[in-house]
């Protein structure tokens, strides 16, 4: 054979090999469990067992994950039990998992954790809701409202407890609002869930507006830059206040709630006994 012709078949089939050892490599990567995504899904098992005392949520969560994770995934999957508006949990699963958990007798459905989009309100005034409006002081500063959103400013002057009394005796919450954040007799609480920040603080606005927009004090002489000056309030001036910071910012000039920590803070909400919980974000 030519010697030509002989390195000419040599080349071809070098590179036919090669082609082959890439395409079996890609396959086995690909069908490898480990590097299947793994997203944020809510595990919903229905209704908390009444006649159980000795039953424990959490328990039985991580049981599931233990018997339907990947072994060496079980300890980072797990992201809140929820034991108290519902029995369920939300944990980072792969398709496969997931299907394998919606398929067991006590799950009734495993569903993705959303992403919700903020949106703003609107004033009192517009709505037709005169500050001369008849108030009942002494109930409304018993009324604890508890805001999931993006956090809250606890410096603006709509949240100063000037003249508030003590702390109402049924609130069972916390102030856990993280790095150089300190609560009040007005802001009685504060809880963080998102782990990329370190504080309940407000960085974006729309968690502090919605606060007062719903239960801030009066404020004389509010304006935007000298536009629209007259007075701010909140519907319920009186009332205390629980932020629980469930919205983080993204890339885009938006946040963004996970279901996964919305969840999360209406159970902590619940435990905590706040008379109002208040979601402000899209649907």
């Amino acid at each position: 054979m030519d010697r030509a012709v002989l390195f000419q078949l040599l080349r071809i089939f070098h590179v036919v090999f090669a082609m082959l050892v890439i395409c079996y490599f890609h396959g086995v990567s690909s069908s490898d469990p480990g590097n299947e995504e793994r997203k944020v899904y809510i595990v919903y098992m229905g209704s908390l067992p009444k006649t159980r005392h000795d039953y424990s949520p959490s328990t039985h969560h991580r049981t599931i994950l233990n018997q339907e994770v990947d072994s060496e995934f079980v300890e980072q999957s797990l992201v809140r039990s929820y034991g108290r508006s519902f029995n369920g949990f939300s944990a980072y699963h792969t398709d496969r998992e997931k299907e394998k958990i919606a398929r067991r007798d006590d799950v009734v459905r495993v569903l993705p954790s959303h992403i919700h989009k903020l949106h703003t309100t609107a004033s009192w005034d517009f709505m037709s809701f005169p500050q001369s409006v008849h108030r009942h002081l002494e109930v409304e500063s018993h009324i604890v409202i508890g805001f999931i959103d993006w956090g809250i400013w606890p410096e603006l002057q709509a949240f100063d407890d000037h003249g508030f009394g003590p702390v109402p005796k049924k609130w069972k919450g916390a102030c856990d609002g993280g790095k150089n954040f300190t609560c009040n007799k007005k802001l009685i609480g504060a809880r963080n869930y998102v782990s990329e920040e370190d504080s309940t603080r407000d960085f974006y606005g729309h968690g502090t507006h919605v606060a007062s927009t719903a239960a801030g004090n009066i404020v004389q002489n509010a304006s935007f830059y000298r536009i629209g000056n007259g007075s701010a309030r909140g519907a319920v001036p009186s009332a205390r206040i629980a932020a629980y910071k469930a919205c983080k910012l993204t890339a885009e000039p938006h946040a963004e709630c996970a279901e996964d920590r919305i969840l999360a803070a209406f159970d902590d909400a619940i435990a905590e006994d706040d008379d109002i919980r208040v979601r402000h974000v899209s649907l």
